[in-house]
């Protein structure tokens, strides 16, 4: 009877461990997959850390970015459908004995922010990040130990159907997110979100104090200013930087501000508050951006012009590279600087494009979706692209849920269908014999 009830017990705690740790890597998967960008960013973050910048070549943060959210997601699946059940345990305890103790030295010399396991979706500081990998390490070994006790969720005769269709599902949801925007926007600047609400600080508290500043350079030297003591046009823009002078309350976005080109004037506040419509071309990097798009981008500017509606291009570029993007796609619109990290908060796409009204983000389009002259029939406010239309975050789950539950369910019918039809071919063959 103590046999009996402990093995019961065994199962359960199994079973527990098994969807706990399904359910885990599926999520980390998918979040990194549907922003690999963002993943990207993170893992170049940890490179710096461990001073390894400049040994790997530029693609292999994003090739790093891209297998990490595909391997985490299948092996979620492999979990939950209790498929692959000698492989998928001991990959999920060979990644948990690795991730665990690397957390525990961030957690300890903090030399990034936060561990970015689940990307902007559920932000852990890194004593929360540790804790959490302890907990699913005891839980991996658990699986692990008695992988044997896991009860698959389909018969073995899918087992291989839906392993291929996790993989395809999760690399075609990666190179989606990657070419147009990521599905979830889970950072302060998603479409609806109001820039200047998203700045305010509650009453009550205190705001952390922020500097942002200059690196220029005249003469072969380089140094520092702040915009108190921002100099002649004699100085030539290298790099910004924005630094924490005393640590506070930060509200969502805390980071952003538009400093035109020209004459050095901070403009941030004339954009939040124009009534009217504002184009905002993204480009943290124009060395680095996409220029496929420079006919329609010009376009896109002779029509804000048209109309009347403000367009500026934001970058943190230097001034030679703001010259040779000019120079190379005749472009005659205003430049603004800004910091390097907000360019790529706001937006997953260099370059990409913001529409705002009274400092609210009404659209956002990558640079493989801008609108064009279909699109721009009118003004704006008598265009569907006029008006933010964001679906609800339950409409946006049940439909990436639809898209894999659906089509993996008409395969696997595909696939019982098919297989009846040779068995009565079979039965058919064999009576015509007799």
């Amino acid at each position: 009877m103590e046999n009996d009830r402990l093995y019961r017990l065994i199962g359960v705690l199994t079973t527990v461990c098994r969807f706990v740790l399904a359910v885990v890597f599926i999520f980390s998967g998918f979040v990194k997959a549907i922003d690999p960008l963002g993943t990207q960013y993170k893992i170049q973050d940890y490179i710096d850390a461990f001073g390894w910048a400049g040994l790997f070549p530029d693609f292999v943060p994003f090739l790093a970015s891209a297998l990490l959210g595909m391997f985490e997601f299948c092996l979620g699946v492999y979990l939950f459908f209790g498929i692959r059940r000698i492989i998928a345990p001991r990959a999920v305890v060979a990644i948990m004995a690795v991730m665990t103790p690397l957390t525990f030295w961030l957690a300890l010399d903090n030399p990034v922010s936060d561990c970015g396991c689940f990307g902007d979706a559920v932000v852990l500081s890194n004593w929360e990040t540790f804790w959490k990998n302890v907990v699913l390490l005891a839980m991996s070994v658990v699986v692990l130990k008695w992988r044997k006790r896991i009860f698959p969720l389909v018969t073995v005769r899918f087992d291989w159907l839906i392993a291929l269709y996790g993989f395809i599902y999760i690399l075609s949801m990666t190179i989606y997110c990657y070419r147009e925007l990521p599905v979830f926007d889970f950072r302060p600047y998603h479409v609806g979100a109001d820039i200047q609400q998203g700045m305010e600080i509650p009453e009550g508290e205190e705001p952390t104090e922020y500097e942002t500043r200059f690196i220029l350079q005249k003469d072969g030297v380089e140094k520092e200013f702040t915009l108190e003591n921002y100099p002649d046009s004699t100085w030539t823009f290298v790099d910004s930087k924005t630094v924490v002078k005393k640590q506070g309350y930060e509200p969502p976005i805390h980071d952003f501000s538009m400093m035109n080109v020209e004459d050095g004037e901070d403009i941030t506040e004339q954009v939040l508050s124009d009534k009217n419509y504002t184009f905002l071309l993204v480009s943290h990097q124009l060395g680095l951006a996409d220029d496929t798009q420079i006919d329609l981008i010009n376009e896109l500017y002779d029509y804000s012009l048209e109309y009347g509606y403000a367009f500026y291009c934001l970058t943190s570029s230097s001034d030679e590279d703001i010259l040779k993007w000019k120079d190379n796609t005749g472009a005659e619109y205003p430049f603004c600087l800004m910091d390097n990290i907000t360019l790529k908060t706001m937006i997953r796409s260099n370059p990409g494009l913001i529409l705002l009204k009274e400092g609210k983000v009404i659209r956002k389009w990558s640079v493989n979706n801008l609108p064009n002259e279909y699109d721009l029939t009118d003004s704006l406010d008598r265009l569907p692209i006029g008006y933010t239309n964001e679906h609800s975050l339950m409409y946006k789950v049940l439909l990436v849920i639809a898209w894999f539950v659906f089509p993996l369910f008409f395969f696997c019918m595909s696939d019982l269908m098919w297989e009846r039809y040779k068995k009565r071919q079979q039965q058919k063959n064999v009576k015509e014999e007799n």
